[in-house]
């Protein structure tokens, strides 16, 4: 008995320190598309951001959502899409 509530506590920890990191991702993603849009420099297609947001928020996911690192990882790639510039050399292309 002792060994399947500290297996519950242990899980219960883990998902709340990875829906911590998700929820932080969040506000970092809703940031920084707000500072560059201040700036006036590109924030990429809208659909990036708001992709992300209701991808984040809809209980439909790739995992269950006790498992948030597909939230994370879509966080990290519209995170990333948002700060890439128009000059830059990998390729990816950004527009208002």
């Amino acid at each position: 008995m002792k060994s399947t509530t500290t297996v519950i506590v242990v899980a219960v920890v883990l998902a709340a320190v990875v829906l911590t990191m998700a929820v932080v991702l969040l506000v970092r993603l809703v940031r920084t598309r707000r500072d560059l849009r201040r700036a006036g420099l590109p924030t990429g297609p809208r659909w990036v951001f708001w992709g992300a947001v209701l991808y984040f928020v809809l209980p439909t996911d790739l995992l269950p959502d006790p498992v948030y690192l597909d939230d994370i990882g879509v966080l990290l790639l519209a995170l990333r899409t948002l700060r890439t510039s128009p000059g830059r050399p990998n390729g990816h292309e950004t527009s208002l």
